[in-house]
């Protein structure tokens, strides 16, 4: 099957969508399929019999220098107008501004491609791919209506819930959007159940497939110590949705009586809030980030924690928990979205507690690093639970399934 792969950005190392693309790539071309991978920046990294077609958008979030004024030379046309102008309101436009360009592309290579899966993009200009004669299924790994929820939570003031709000304007355009696909892909049963409720979308054409975990991702070895008192946690984004202020404020009421060391992989934004609170809570010793980490560094550092913390407010699968449960490391998570779903049930190989408590979560993290023999036995089932379940392989076959339904289900409607 020839395969087109839409992502609007595809970061290589963290958050979701570059590592969903990056593996489900591969194993689909091992499979014996033709893919190419159509994104925006940042450019996915790809292994090897993978093609990647540029779709470059203005760049206007890329460090060291987000929300910049592009030159006038690089408006090349209308959408890069467009995309300007969004983000100087307050707009996120990427979803809306690359699904106009490259469905402009795809129009002219039509007959190059037996289907399309757009990973996330949700955008409306998507719609009209089928009209091409390109049969679409779209992979939407939660409802990016808990995030805005969410941060217009944490918003302490009108004009900063006007910014969040101005900000994530486009999930209206994905609810609307998601009501009219003929087929999505989601990552667990719990985010099948959350695009059901926010979106409107009928569940029989949800389909779960959970993720995968790389093989790269193994316990260290056996004459390896893991550092005493290291505390690991994962956050793709300096966001409240990840949960880092909860963590942080139990991690300052646990140092005040242990010696610990907290290592977050994360790059929090310069001078914020996450910054801010380290600051105020007198840890910033004992408070270490660290981020663009390739697979084989990650792997080595989950392997040297003690302890790993999940303490996200919400999660539609959260890769760093499978990845951290492949790596034997024990766990203390939040029991919300998929998580629960993920780590199996409690007390499997993590302890779940209420997410944005902090109280529970200094405690739960003190009763594990007082316990060795649970932690042994947390990383055992954790990296067992993801042997019997959590294949790459596994999730692009169940792809290809869906893939078969919906081409046959286009040509049936076309006959």
């Amino acid at each position: 099957m020839r395969i087109a792969l839409l992502s609007y950005r595809s970061k290589p190392h963290v958050g979701g969508q570059g590592v969903y693309v990056r593996h489900l790539s591969r194993e689909l071309v091992r499979l014996g399929h033709d893919v190419e991978v159509f994104s925006g920046q940042p450019y996915p990294e790809l292994d090897e019999g993978v093609r990647l077609t540029a779709v470059p958008s203005l760049d206007l979030y890329a460090e060291p220098n987000p929300f910049r004024n592009p030159r006038l030379g690089e408006l090349r046309d209308l959408v890069d107008v467009e995309e300007w102008l969004r983000m100087r309101t307050g707009a996120f436009p990427e979803p809306l501004t690359f699904a106009r360009r490259v469905r402009r592309v795809l129009a002219q290579r039509r007959a190059d491609f037996d289907i399309v899966h757009d990973n996330q993009t949700v955008a409306t200009p998507l719609l009209g791919l089928e009209a091409l004669g390109l049969p679409l299924v779209t992979t939407i790994h939660h409802p990016i209506s808990f995030d805005r929820r969410i941060e217009l939570a944490s918003a302490t003031t009108r004009i900063k819930r006007l910014g969040v709000r101005r900000w994530y304007s486009f999930v209206r355009m994905q609810a609307r959007v998601a009501r009219r696909l003929g087929r999505i892909i989601t990552v667990s049963e719990s985010s099948k159940r959350d695009i059901a409720g926010e979106f409107g979308v009928e569940p029989a054409r949800i389909t779960p497939i959970l993720l995968g975990v790389p093989e790269a991702f193994v316990p260290p070895p056996a004459d390896r110590a893991r550092v005493p008192g290291r505390i690991l946690a994962m956050a793709s984004a300096d966001a409240p949705l990840k949960g880092v202020r909860i963590l942080l404020e139990a991690f300052a009421k646990l140092r005040t009586e242990r010696d610990l060391e907290l290592v977050l992989v994360s790059r929090p934004t310069p001078g914020g809030p996450t910054e801010q609170l380290i600051e105020r809570l007198s840890i910033k010793g004992s408070v270490r980030f660290v981020h663009g980490l390739r697979d084989a560094e990650l792997v080595e550092l989950m392997g040297s924690a003690e302890v790993a913390c999940v303490p996200s407010l919400y999660e539609g699968f959260s890769l760093p928990t499978a990845e951290l449960m492949a790596c034997g490391t024990p766990l203390v998570a939040s029991r919300t979205g998929a998580i629960p779903e993920v780590v199996g049930p409690d007390g499997l190989c993590a302890d779940l507690v209420a997410p944005g408590d902090v109280g529970e979560l200094a405690q739960a993290l003190a009763a594990l690093l007082d316990d060795p023999e649970r932690r042994r036995r947390y990383g055992v089932a954790g990296r067992a639970r993801v042997e019997e379940l959590f294949s790459w392989r596994a999730v692009a076959e169940q792809v290809v399934g869906v893939y078969d339904e919906v081409v046959a289900e286009f040509e049936e409607k076309r006959c």
